[in-house]
């Protein structure tokens, strides 16, 4: 399972991603997938389950029209196993891009499932601290995200459809995914902040 490095991983990312927005984005969703691996029973997976968030968004700055379509040819060019690149794809599963194809890969495995549903998530969660004074997840207060997330208007490109379906997937409740993700990103914060100012 796996056969790339968290180093590799990293390289890799930083040779299709320049977008300090981007690098964050990936580092927030490794650091949440980690968390969810250690809560979910699979601490020994943790650091794959990372690398998997950490690749995920691979080809979208490149290639946004063809977002999960391009990522497992970059992957494999780069020895990746087919089990990362399932992993990878399957978060895009239903989701219609820019060019008109629908992304047919399935999240089979749990740490699929997550991805799929956090991962959307992170945007919107990201956003909202935004706002904040603070700009931090740390001081956020679950009832402050649910109202933003109710708010249509607010973080627009994040879609609920998507988040409500990966927690329909994972046989969630919407809320155990909204206060777990948050919990995941206020306790990775300092983490991801580090990682930012090391690049």
């Amino acid at each position: 399972m796996g056969n790339i490095s968290r180093e590799e991983a990293l390289e890799l990312l930083k040779k299709y991603n320049k977008d300090p927005f981007h690098i964050q984005h990936a580092f927030t969703v490794e650091a949440v997938m980690k968390w969810y691996a250690k809560e979910l029973g699979y601490e020994n997976e943790a650091e794959y389950w990372g690398i998997i968030g950490l690749l995920h968004d691979i080809d979208f700055e490149l290639y946004p029209e063809e977002h999960c379509l391009r990522a497992p040819e970059l992957l494999r060019e780069a020895g990746v196993s087919e089990d990362i690149i399932h992993g990878v794809v399957s978060h895009g599963y239903g989701i219609t891009v820019g060019c008109g194809a629908t992304i047919d890969v399935e999240p089979t495995h749990e740490m699929e499932k997550v991805l799929f549903a956090a991962d959307e998530l992170t945007g919107l969660i990201w956003a909202a601290a935004l706002m904040r004074p603070s700009k931090s997840t740390k001081d956020m207060e679950l009832k402050s995200l649910k109202k933003k997330y109710k708010s249509k208007g607010f973080a627009a490109g994040c879609s609920r459809e998507v988040i409500e379906r990966g927690a329909a997937q994972l046989g969630w409740e919407l809320e155990k995914l909204l206060s777990s993700t948050l919990k995941a990103m206020a306790e990775s914060e300092d983490l991801i902040n580090e990682e930012m100012s090391a690049q």
